[in-house]
């Protein structure tokens, strides 16, 4: 069977015999009842878990609206000025509500990028910032020892929007509800302290009810309030497929439940050769990027196999920490441990490619130098065919193979 690959522009082929290919994993079809703004005021309209929006505020107080920054695929501006509406029906003044661009260990924004998240009419009727890690009022701490230091703003409103997306997340195991707060509106320690738990073996893409990582982001949240959220769930063209509002754990959850309908599979056992793409430009620009992937693969080979990673990475790393990390590390396991001391943005990225290794090879199919790629402890290889073809000849005749040409989405489940 013939199965192509996204690989930047163009894709990569690879004939697998049918009698060793256990599943090839793509989305499942689903027809949504709405999209986009529709999908968002008809969550709002049914919230789960409170009243409406509108009905839960009153004149006078002071509102926060946590939003996501550049860097996540949440389209701010489609779901602002229905939140506005509803705050505004509730006796909320204009000049009483606060978009706060939740920046976690990012970057700050431009007032282009700014306006481009909120959409012109939020940006020119409410106040719109960054939030800021040196301005934070310190609320108290988890049960695993992180600082519930949240910035002014947010901290001290009267009531708290968060809106976010929700998508798989390698340790959070999903993205979404409280995350909004935790890392998004904390301190660099806070979310250095809340990130160490990333090691843990629970704390891992679809998970919740027993990862450590995900229980501290939302015990941060129950410290700071949260009294509602708007969460959506893209398609892979970053479109509101469905939209969830209300109370911060039952429509966060009600949320990732949808997105299990769409992009969760399920495999009958893992295999001894996973190939997967993240499904080509612009997913693929990088290695940072690609590494999603890669982390969505490792739930779908043995222990002992080979994934086969395909993306161009035509920018090289995608990160200089993420870079210096991998290029400086003695072991591939070393990583690990230096992570549980030191979180680092771009080093965390680095530390999950260890965390693979310790169960798996990793052979990389990308335009980037194979000395490189093997000093950053992958296999260069030149075609998915040829890294197939060896993989076969190391586990034999009967090797199991998995192809995931939507890696970064689909997230195999062994049933």
């Amino acid at each position: 069977m013939k199965i192509s690959f996204g690989y930047g522009k163009s894709v990569q082929e690879a004939e697998i015999p049918e009698r060793n290919l256990i599943a090839v994993l793509e989305s499942n079809p689903m027809t949504h009842d709405r999209r986009d703004a529709e999908a968002a005021a008809f969550a709002l309209e049914h919230p789960i878990g409170t009243p409406r929006l509108r009905d839960m505020v009153r004149a006078g107080q002071k509102v926060a609206i946590v939003t996501s920054d550049i860097t996540r695929p949440l389209p701010s501006w489609e779901i602002m000025p229905l939140v506005l509406d509803e705050l505004y029906e509730g006796g909320i003044s204009k000049e009483d509500v606060t978009v706060v661009l939740a920046l976690g260990s990012h970057r700050k924004h431009t007032e282009e990028e700014i306006i481009h998240l909120v959409g012109e009419r939020c940006y020119g009727e409410v106040k719109c910032k960054d939030s800021d890690p040196e301005d934070c009022v310190h609320l108290g701490v988890t049960r695993n020892g992180t600082p519930v230091d949240i910035t002014r703003t947010v901290s001290e409103a009267d009531f708290r929007v968060c809106l976010g997306n929700i998508e798989f997340h390698y340790f959070a195991g999903y993205s979404g509800g409280a995350k909004a707060i935790m890392p998004g509106v904390s301190t660099p320690e806070a979310i250095r302290k809340n990130h160490r738990l990333m090691t843990h073996e629970n704390s891992c893409a679809g998970r919740l009810g027993d990862n450590p990582l995900r229980a501290d982001i939302e015990e941060a949240g129950r410290i700071t309030g949260i009294d509602f959220i708007v969460n959506a769930v893209l398609d892979e063209h970053k479109h509101i497929v469905y939209c969830t509002a209300g109370d911060v754990i039952k429509a966060h959850r009600a949320g990732c439940a949808y997105l299990d309908k769409m992009y969760r599979k399920s495999i009958p056992r893992r295999a001894d050769i996973v190939l997967v793409s993240q499904g080509g430009a612009p997913k693929d620009a990088n290695l940072y990027q690609t590494q999603k992937a890669l982390d969505n693969a490792r739930h779908a080979v043995k222990k002992g196999g080979t994934i086969i990673l395909i993306g161009a990475c035509s920018e090289g790393m995608g990160s200089a920490e993420f870079q210096r990390w991998l290029t400086s590390a003695p072991t591939s396991r070393s990583m690990i441990r230096r992570i549980e001391e030191e979180f680092v943005l771009g080093g965390h990225k680095a530390a999950a490619i260890g965390m693979v290794l310790e169960d798996a090879r990793i052979d990389l199919v990308s335009e980037m130098d194979p000395a490189f790629v093997k000093r950053i402890f992958l296999t260069p290889q030149p075609s998915v065919q040829e890294a197939l073809d060896q993989a076969m000849k190391r586990y034999g005749a009967n090797a199991s193979v998995i192809a995931m040409p939507f890696g970064g989405s689909t997230l195999p489940v062994v049933t």
